[in-house]
């Protein structure tokens, strides 16, 4: 089977600031037009805090993610969705039945950390 993914430079890729942020507060979102969290981030003092959308709910309950560190993309310009305005990407992976899977490091590190 042929890969259908686009290569892509080397510089392309260091251009994408994935960063290590630990959730600090969860919130419901019940203007979302799928079931989804307005999380908020620390991501370090050079970048701070920042809030996103995630459609996390099937597999995490608010306590869960609480105290997590999970991977976000901090480059994008602000999406507004809906009533509120994410400021970065909540990285994850898609399951088969539609669940999310947060990607998060495999141990502690320092908020704001890039993705080496």
């Amino acid at each position: 089977m042929e890969s259908k993914m686009k290569p892509i430079t080397w510089q392309e890729f260091e251009n994408v600031e994935l960063r290590v942020g630990t959730i600090i507060a969860v919130d419901d979102f019940p203007q979302a037009r799928k079931p989804a969290y307005i999380i908020k981030v620390d991501f370090g003092p050079d970048i701070g805090i920042k809030k996103s959308s995630a459609q996390v709910t099937d597999l995490y309950g608010k306590n869960d993610l609480i105290g997590k560190q999970i991977i976000g993309v901090v480059n994008f310009p602000p999406k507004q969705i809906g009533p509120m305005r994410s400021e970065f990407l909540i990285t994850g992976f898609n399951r088969e039945d539609g669940a999310v899977v947060l990607a998060v490091p495999e141990r502690e590190a320092p908020n704001g950390a890039k993705l080496a």
